[in-house]
């Protein structure tokens, strides 16, 4: 089945956000090589621990130093931004790449309010017009609007005759209904929040509106991923990523540490709780304990595509995780 990459362009502790896009670079190219069939970027703000805070620009110049891979975002803010712009700014990106360019939309706020309010300039938006909001955004590019619409005269430049694929990236049951209305791919976050994926999976078939430029419904999940020539190894690499969540939820320092830098046995009784919850959301082990932790998600919640995230501090063991990765999905 098709397996895919979310890159958030983590920093690692001791280096620099030019050398996450390095490795963002790095990657996207070695992914190419290696088969994968998306390559997506997130967006983040004000954090020192991930460098991608304008998905857009960093599409541009991932697609620019590749030639096949799909390339897009994971994903668009899209209740701070206006759906206008954002169909242009895909349209041209699709324009220049035809055929490779991802519309990823989330309904996050991005922060907390001072970031909003930042990112909106003030204008109060509320999350609940999401739906509004991506109806406009396929409305614009589809040149689909109705009628009646008050921006139905407005044409999203360019006019070219390839289009994005759009994809709502979701949580929940909301988040799959809004995504089987508008005629998108689902996305399930299983990285963030692993509990709802089998009923939003339903939710979004049972909601589906097929289109011209989406027939049928297509499924997929993120998933942490940190695979190892074997447990020992992958448990070892994966502390970094234990730690990194757990500094993220307390909001303190975000770059990923080094996993000699750790002591589990110092983690408080809570911590080692939040640990082993956060494990959820990944699959570590060997390739076969990885394949077959992916296949079980793969058929739990009947995906047509995987993706995976992989914020370790190793660079290059996180390039042979995900190398591992692809000889898994060849076998799926």
């Amino acid at each position: 089945m098709n397996i895919s990459i979310l890159d958030q362009s983590p920093i690692a502790e001791g280096e620099t956000p030019e050398k996450a896009f390095e490795h963002t670079r790095e990657l996207v190219q070695m992914a190419e090589k290696w088969g994968f069939h998306r390559f997506w970027v997130a967006e983040h703000h004000s954090t020192s621990g991930l460098a991608g805070s304008s998905p857009e620009i960093l599409m541009s110049h991932l697609a620019s130093v590749t030639a096949t891979i799909r390339i897009g975002s994971g994903g668009v803010l899209l209740p701070q931004y206006s759906p206008y712009k954002v169909a242009e700014n895909f349209k041209v990106l699709e324009a220049l790449f035809p055929g490779r360019i991802d519309l990823g939309i989330g309904r996050s706020p991005g922060g907390g309010n001072t970031i909003r309010e930042a990112l909106t300039d003030g204008n109060k938006k509320s999350l609940s017009a999401f739906p509004r909001l991506l109806q406009e955004v396929q409305g614009f590019i589809d040149r689909s609007l109705p009628g009646d619409h008050p921006y139905a005269s407005i044409k999203a430049s360019p006019m070219s005759s390839s289009l994005p694929e759009t994809w709502v990236l979701g949580l929940s049951e909301r988040g799959a209904r809004d995504a089987g209305k508008q005629s998108t791919g689902f996305m399930f976050g299983q990285f963030i929040s692993p509990d709802q994926g089998v009923e939003a999976v339903r939710k979004y078939h049972a909601s589906f509106v097929p289109s011209a430029r989406q027939p049928r419904p297509v499924t997929a999940a993120c998933v942490f991923i940190v695979c190892a020539a074997n447990d020992e190894e992958a448990e070892h690499l994966a502390l970094s990523q234990d730690q990194w969540l757990l500094n993220v939820e307390k909001g303190t320092n975000t770059k990923v540490p080094a996993p000699e830098s750790i002591d589990p046995g110092s983690w408080t009784q809570e911590e080692w709780e939040k640990v082993q919850e956060n494990r959820r959301r990944a699959v570590v082990g060997s390739p076969a304990a990885v394949q077959k932790q992916l296949r079980e998600l793969r058929d739990k919640l009947g995906l047509d595509e995987l993706m995976g995230i992989t914020n370790i501090y190793d660079f290059e063991a996180k390039k042979k995780s995900f190398q591992y990765a692809a000889d898994i999905a060849a076998n799926l």
